[in-house]
């Protein structure tokens, strides 16, 4: 492609029904070839910005020039016609991007204010990046923006937005552009304080009056005196002797995460497969797959004799390791690559499994979590997530009208 014989044509008016078929007829008679296309409505207002380039296979020898100016005259007069006003520039740096990475960066915040923003593109321009597209993806229940980057670099983009996301107090994103990113079509969530709101073993230690116990064994795992493992055994023997009806009374008692219904309902209708992993026990997880809808799980199991909690566990215990294996497992067993895997978790007990993932979101969670994870959520939706994954407000509520009646709970 020669920069000479490409054109930037920009048109800009009132949207309305049949615009951008008249402006592409205008162009079809032309022997040119569309090399770029984009078009966005914002507040009823059309931009349509098409890359065009002269195509000398249908006219050999053809002056560039001379096809060039016919069809700025043919559109000139289409866009008079439709009270619409075009713009020329020869070349275009996106066209002459090839082999440049090209990233999309997502914003989110409650609120997004105009300087959080204005210091996130002196970012991208500090990185040597340009910003080809900007699309909002949701005002609610947090503002979130989406910007397609094409040249600069990486790396420096990457370490500059994470520390502007900190001093900005937003959320950002920084992933690798292309159709892969939209078909990442697994995705496996931790259960306590992901989501789910709370640790179901302090649910089950109110109703076994040891609630003070347990917390005591939490507090010393935290502080790194046992291993996770060590702390889940310590907690669960506690829970000796609790009649095996409380776990229901527990599973009545969970309450989801803000929006974690809607995220599952959305990435299935998407064509994601949904799961979960959890260091908690199997006898609660099963009742969130069949309240989800989810495609698959994996969980301690609690043993229980005669109707009464043991305080033993029966199998293998999934811990850190565990949590990342299992992903794998799930990613096989979907046929999906890791590559197009996406973790999220909380603790750091989901450290190995966020960072196994294709894009591992540390959600809510503690300072080293976030340090080590590909971008964290810190606002409380889950659902939040999902136009981390470029889906937008609009495709989450379609799913909300079609979805309706049959999630209903």
């Amino acid at each position: 492609m020669n920069e000479e014989s490409t054109l930037l044509v920009t048109v800009t008016g009132r949207d309305r029904p049949g615009i951008s078929a008249r402006l592409l007829s205008t162009l079809s008679v032309f022997p040119v070839t569309i090399v770029d296309l984009e078009q966005v409505v914002l507040a009823g207002r059309l931009v349509l910005g098409t890359v065009i380039d002269v195509d000398e296979r249908v006219a050999p020898g053809v002056s560039r020039r001379r096809v060039l100016e016919e069809v700025c005259g043919a559109l000139d007069k289409t866009a008079i016609d439709l009270d619409m006003e075009v713009e020329y520039a020869r070349g275009n740096g996106r066209v002459n991007a090839n082999g440049q990475d090209r990233l999309h960066v997502t914003v989110l915040a409650d609120p997004l204010r105009p300087g959080a923003l204005g210091a996130i593109t002196s970012c991208v321009a500090r990185a040597g990046a340009n910003i080809d597209r900007i699309e909002r993806l949701s005002s609610y229940p947090v503002t979130s923006v989406e910007m397609e980057l094409s040249g600069g670099k990486p790396e420096q983009l990457r370490a500059e937005l994470a520390l502007e996301a900190s001093t900005q107090a937003v959320d950002i994103a920084v992933q690798p552009s292309g159709l892969h990113r939209r078909g990442k079509h697994l995705i496996i969530m931790d259960v306590d304080s992901t989501l789910i709101q709370g640790e179901v073993i302090e649910l089950l230690a109110a109703h076994a009056g040891c609630e003070a116990k347990v917390a005591q064994v939490t507090e010393a795992a935290m502080r790194g005196e046992l291993d996770f493992e060590e702390s889940l055994r310590r907690r669960v023997s506690l829970l000796k002797g609790l009649d095996a009806s409380a776990i229901a009374k527990v599973c009545d008692e969970i309450r989801l995460t803000p929006g974690a219904r809607t995220l599952v309902r959305t990435l299935k209708r998407l064509g994601y497969a949904c799961g979960i992993v959890s260091g908690g026990f199997t006898q609660i997880t099963d009742s969130l797959v069949e309240r989800l809808g989810l495609d698959y799980s994996a969980a301690n199991t609690l043993e229980i004799v005669d109707g009464k909690i043991t305080g033993e566990l029966v199998g293998p215990i999934i811990d850190r390791k565990g949590k990342a294996t299992t992903l794998e497992e799930f990613a096989a067993r979907a046929g999906v690559p890791l590559s197009q895997t996406v973790a999220v978790g909380d603790g750091a007990n989901d450290l190995d499994m966020l960072q196994t993932a294709g894009l591992g979101v540390a959600f809510n969670a503690k300072p080293v979590v976030r340090r080590h994870a590909d971008t964290s959520v810190n606002v409380p939706y889950l659902d939040t997530i999902a136009f981390i994954l470029g889906i937008t407000r609009e495709e989450i509520e379609d799913a909300d009208r079609n979805d309706s009646d049959f999630w209903k709970a």
